[in-house]
């Protein structure tokens, strides 16, 4: 593999990994109302999820997907519902009751390798990922290897950004009033995608 193979493997994976979506929108939100460590298996989840995905993908599936129109429209559907369900558990979210409460609902794992099932933009990496760079087995087995680990350093990354910039947060309005504005981005977005796709 040449240097310069390498070099656009790592910008694309990096680009799509670090470029806000629903994904990074949710970890940065849950990092600042609950912290990187409660955020943490949730990056573990969506890392994986994609990771899988992208496999089942190099591997055959994508010249299923590419002839079936409607099964794109059914993930693109589920997948916007499952956002705004999403970005409805960040509206209601309230982390100063967390203290000794046991009925406040962290981001899970499996939410998060869910999720990356259901994203439009997972799908969409995935797929311009296995068409550009599926020349060969062994290029296919690194570049998957490569963006597993991109995709959890950046995805880390949002939650580091959320954790630091959580001390601006320090009233319960504040945290509202940013709970309110992810959650109705997640929303909106996921209405766009509905309404205009």
């Amino acid at each position: 593999m040449s240097v310069t193979t390498f070099l656009s493997m790592l910008a694309f994976a990096f680009v799509l990994s670090i470029f806000p979506g629903p994904v990074n929108v949710l970890i940065l939100s849950s990092s600042i109302n609950y912290g990187f460590k409660k955020t943490f298996s949730f990056i573990s989840g969506a890392t994986i999820g994609f990771t899988i995905l992208l496999i089942i993908i190099s591997f055959g599936f994508k010249e299923f997907i590419i002839e079936s129109p409607f099964l794109v429209s059914s993930i693109e559907l589920f997948g916007s519902l499952f956002i705004m369900y999403m970005g409805y558990k960040i509206i209601v979210s309230n982390s100063f009751n967390l203290n000794n409460d046991k009925s406040i609902q962290y981001l899970r794992f499996h939410e998060g390798f869910l999720l990356q099932w259901l994203n439009p933009k997972a799908w969409f990496a995935s797929i311009s990922g296995v068409a550009l760079y599926a020349t060969n087995e062994k290029n296919m087995y690194f570049f998957i290897i490569l963006y597993f680990l991109v995709c959890y350093l950046c995805l880390s990354f949002w939650a580091i950004v959320g954790n630091r910039i959580s001390i601006f947060f320090n009233s319960d309005l504040k945290l509202k009033v940013f709970n309110l504005l992810m959650g109705g981005i997640l929303i909106i977005s996921a209405l766009y995608i509905i309404i205009f796709k």
